[in-house]
């Protein structure tokens, strides 16, 4: 069994995520999204969803980039 590295739970039904070259190990999505989802530059949620990106800077969605000073940011349809 392998050991989440998130939460610690060891898990007969674990799974890895590659991500940038480094594999990591959890026992559910939720702490896989909890280790690896970039969170909301504006109101810190974790983005879950595609997002908006604008130079590098991730937010959950264009109301928030908005909010943040950034214009022309639309959410993708």
């Amino acid at each position: 069994m392998a050991r989440c590295e998130v939460c610690g739970n060891s898990y007969d039904k674990a799974f890895e995520v590659t991500m940038a070259g480094e594999t990591h190990v959890f026992d559910s999505f939720e702490c896989a999204i909890h280790a690896l989802a970039p969170r909301c530059a504006h109101c810190g949620c974790r983005v879950i969803g595609h997002g908006v990106e604008v130079d590098g800077t991730v937010y959950c969605c264009a109301h928030c980039a908005g909010e943040s000073g950034e214009s022309g940011v639309a959410d993708r349809a």
